[in-house]
């Protein structure tokens, strides 16, 4: 039975979250307040943590990096903020993945469960999983990309990357040159059917920043419209 840690202020909207996840068999604890929610993933047996982002006595973000200096327990953002620099901030800082207020159960559910089986690593497969690829490094001009130590370097410096953003460019390093839709990104990268538009782009966005490039002057990610996204070497 996975245990999450429910951080939520108010009372009410706590009491919900607590609800919807002890009726799908999850065990819950909870707080209302940052320096709760550190006590209690110091004292571990945590799963899971829902982070609420307005609380009483930390900003939500000081909060996710406080825990990630702690703990690689996975963190589900709730928040009402749905500026992409601010989930881009999130994303760097830890999180593993956010949903904007309001939001329904299912929605939670389906965005926990999804982080809980990352978390558990991949289920055992006749082949390997495609965004972890054993068979060794990738190099796409100055970028090698090494899936087994889950590292990345452009021309020799490391790229600091978030665990999902490195299965993204993983992906498409192991498939350079063909052009990868949005749909066969959220079966084989994402595992999931259907996530918010802006997820995948929140995370291209992301990795362009981190490549050096912008989306008007791309190097190694171009985006074919209406199509999907491909990575390639620089001419």
């Amino acid at each position: 039975m996975p245990c999450v840690l429910v951080v939520e202020d108010d009372p009410s909207i706590r009491a919900s979250l607590m609800e919807i996840l002890a009726e799908h068999g999850h065990a819950v604890r909870s707080t209302g307040d940052g320096f709760g929610a550190l006590r209690e993933v110091t004292g571990g047996g945590l799963d899971a943590v829902v982070l609420d982002l307005g609380l009483p006595d930390l900003d939500g973000g000081d909060a996710l990096r406080m825990i990630r200096g702690i703990s690689n327990v996975p963190v589900v953002v709730a928040t009402a903020r749905d500026d992409e620099n601010e989930i881009v901030k999130l994303l760097n800082a830890g999180a593993d993945d956010y949903l904007v207020k309001p939001f329904s159960g299912a929605q939670l559910m389906a965005r926990l469960s999804a982080v809980l089986r990352r978390s558990a690593g991949p289920a055992p497969a006749p082949g390997p999983s495609p965004a972890v690829d054993p068979t060794g490094p990738v190099t796409v001009g100055e970028l090698a990309v090494d899936p087994l130590a889950r590292s990345a370097y452009l021309a020799g410096r490391e790229l600091v990357l978030t665990r999902r953003e490195f299965d993204l460019l993983a992906y498409l390093a192991r498939h350079a040159g063909a052009v990868v839709s949005r749909r066969r990104l959220l079966a084989e990268v994402w595992r999931e059917a259907y996530i918010e538009d802006q997820t995948i782009d929140v995370h291209v966005s992301s990795l362009r920043r981190k490549l050096g490039e912008r989306a008007s002057a791309p190097r190694y990610l171009r985006t074919v419209r209406g199509v999907g996204i491909k990575l390639v070497a620089p001419h």
